[in-house]
């Protein structure tokens, strides 16, 4: 038995996320090690890490100056419980987070990762309107292919049907609205009609469920996990519109667009000029060297709270591992390295290079859409241009293309029939170009595949 079948066979009694149950063989690739925006499996292969492990390796794999701030502090401090005892390191990063972050939302509140971020937002949201007495104010209203995470709240304001199939969910309070994915707009829409489109339903569902029972309205900049899809010009703005409109607060989730993904700290005010009241945090917060997440949270709601709280008026939400002091550590030397080695402006300009590089993809005939923004992108497969119909909807294209990629030399991260990339930010123009051109074989391979099993598709 070799060394990786060994570690495989160890690797049995895991179970991973998104587990699949019934399967008789693991067949996942080991990563043994990694190097800038490199990986290598335990045979020796070294793959350009496309996805940024799962969007968010940020500053590249081996940074040392990270992992030697993480070694300091754990040497000086490794932990002390954060009910009742700040660090200076924690305090240093939600000084500096808060100087990032737009308008004011200069509070936070430290969580593990994504989704406890948006689990404690919600929360929040439930615990501010309780404050104010407002107790039947308590509606989320989410997007069809949004997701939020995997605890129970998060999950159930995510929206990917698939993900909904086998667990259970809190769905009284919940409400989903029409994915805001230009590629699927009715063909009788143009951009502008399918915004206004989007705008109508969000206004007409607080009207409809109450504005005095709707508390928030939560939205990814860009639907990351969804299949990265960008919503068109006037949504974001037009959104928090609406949501002043009726008291409702607006979370902007910005776990996988923060720190960098489209070239700056935060997205939602820089790219789409909107100023949230609740912003989560996570992934690229550390660029994934240790587990942390983020509540930044506006002084405004802050400020009514404590205007109106006693002292029985308690917010009961945290963790044990809430600003973690090495956690914290790595984050404030992953925003030197951000800083330092001008790595927003390098997602800026390499973000853009590759956004013209992936349409180049166009021109195969399974590909039926390009999309994204930054250093984010998504491949879609389709069976035909013309009905836009998906491609081997059971993730099995995907699959095909990331391990004909992954034999050239490349991870992407396969979505049903879609393909995503989002790579390091430090990535350069010429190895976007060698992500480009294997990523391109690994499709016509995977069409070759079909077309071997008879199964061409339309042109």
């Amino acid at each position: 038995m070799t060394q990786t079948e060994k570690i495989l066979a160890m690797d049995s009694r895991v179970i991973h996320p998104w587990e699949g149950f019934g399967k008789s063989v693991n067949q996942r690739t080991i990563i043994s090690h990694g190097d800038g925006i490199y990986v290598y499996d335990n045979d020796g292969n070294k793959l350009l890490d496309g996805p940024g492990g799962m969007w968010c390796n940020n500053v590249g794999h081996g940074q040392k100056r990270i992992v030697d701030a993480m070694t300091k502090q754990a040497a000086v401090l490794s932990y002390v419980s954060p009910w009742s005892h700040p660090t200076e390191v924690s305090a240093q990063l939600a000084t500096k987070l808060a100087e990032m972050a737009p308008g004011d939302l200069n509070r936070v509140h430290y969580t593990t990762g994504g989704s406890t971020a948006v689990d404690s937002a919600l929360r929040f949201v439930m615990f501010y309107n309780n404050v104010r007495g407002q107790y039947d104010k308590k509606h989320i209203l989410s997007r069809h292919d949004a997701y939020h995470g995997s605890t129970y709240l998060s999950a159930s304001v995510s929206g990917k049907s698939r993900d909904k199939n086998w667990l259970d969910f809190e769905s009284e309070l919940v409400h989903f609205l029409t994915s805001p994915n230009p590629y699927r707009m009715p063909k009788n829409m143009d951009e502008k009609d399918f915004v206004n489109h989007l705008l109508r339903e969000l206004e007409e569902t607080i009207l409809d469920i109450g504005p005095n029972k709707v508390a928030a309205f939560i939205a990814e900049p860009i639907l990351a996990s969804g299949g990265v899809i960008v919503p068109p010009a006037g949504y974001h703005m037009g959104c928090l519109q609406i949501c002043r409109q009726y008291d409702v607060l607006y979370i902007s989730d910005e776990v996988v667009t923060g720190f960098g993904r489209l070239g700056h700290w935060f997205a939602s005010e820089e790219v789409f000029g909107i100023v949230p009241d609740i912003i989560t945090t996570a992934k690229g917060i550390t660029s994934s060297y240790a587990p942390l997440g983020a509540v930044l949270i506006s002084d405004r709601l802050i400020n009514e709270v404590d205007s109106l709280s006693t002292n029985t008026s308690i917010f009961a939400n945290g963790f044990t591992y809430s600003g973690h002091p090495v956690a914290c550590a790595a984050a404030l030397a992953n925003i030197e390295i951000i800083q330092e080695e001008n790595l927003l402006e390098n997602a800026r300009n390499v973000g853009c290079y590759m956004q013209e590089k992936l349409k180049s993809l166009i021109d195969l005939p399974i590909v039926g859409d390009i999309r994204g923004l930054g250093l984010m992108g998504c491949v879609e497969c389709v069976a035909s241009k013309d009905t836009r119909e998906p491609l081997e909807a059971d993730y099995k294209i995907g699959a095909r293309i990331d391990a004909h990629c992954q034999s050239l030399g490349l991870l992407v991260r396969p979505l049903i029939n879609m393909c995503v990339l989002s790579p390091a930010l430090l990535i350069s123009e010429s190895e976007v170009d060698d992500m480009i051109a294997i990523l391109r074989l690994g499709i016509e391979r995977a069409t070759a595949d079909l077309c071997a099993k008879q199964l061409t598709p339309s042109k």
